[in-house]
């Protein structure tokens, strides 16, 4: 039995981070984990920032409305699932990522959860487990599947690494430099290819 699990900022929707910050007009939200390895270091930036500003839930959530797939994405998808299993393992957050579930089709996502206070602050946010990406891999692996994996950051290489057939995709030129042993892709055509393959 196989698995596939892939990224979902940056593979099959936009970065959500950025949107925000072209949309709050504040460029110190760009950052994100292709940038800072550290998850819990880049979090801590990003609510310090959006305290700062008296930015909330509500105010991500109106941008996230506005996101759409990256074009294709939603095809390549159900593509795949005709294929085999999917999981969309995510550092994003429920409040962020259900709604653009449901215009790709509501795939499987696993993901992390915001503590949010009742007047819509962000206060904090309590991942899934350590490693999410990895751990969801390896736990896979103990329960008798195969993984392929695929994604665009630092924090995705740990479940690439671990898959018996892992891509990059739409990845940095830096993280395509330091890992030249991994496939990389730029359409989902290829991508889907290389998976079916890999089967």
């Amino acid at each position: 039995m196989n698995v596939v699990c892939l990224d979902m900022e940056g593979v099959l929707v936009p970065e959500i981070w950025i949107a925000f910050a072209e949309a709050s007009g504040i460029p110190a939200l760009k950052r994100t984990t292709r940038d800072e390895p550290d998850y819990d270091k880049l979090m801590e930036y990003r609510l310090n920032i959006l305290k700062e500003h008296g930015l909330g839930l509500k105010e991500i959530q109106e941008t996230i409305a506005k996101i759409d797939p990256m074009p294709g994405a939603k095809e390549f998808l159900d593509a795949l699932r005709k294929e085999t299993q999917v999981i969309i393992l995510s550092d994003t957050f429920t409040q962020f990522g259900m709604p653009l579930m449901e215009k790709l089709g509501y795939p499987t996502l696993f993901c992390n959860e915001l503590i949010v206070g009742e007047n819509g602050e962000i206060t904090g946010y309590k991942m899934r487990c350590a490693k999410s990406k990895y751990t969801t891999v390896k736990a896979l692996q103990s329960c008798g599947f195969e993984t392929i994996a695929a994604g665009d950051s630092h924090n995705d290489l740990g479940m690439i690494q671990a898959s018996k057939a892992g891509f990059l995709f739409r990845s940095t030129e830096a993280i395509k430099a330091e890992h030249p042993e991994l496939e990389a892709f730029e359409e989902f055509d290829d991508l889907l290819a290389a998976i079916k393959k890999a089967l």
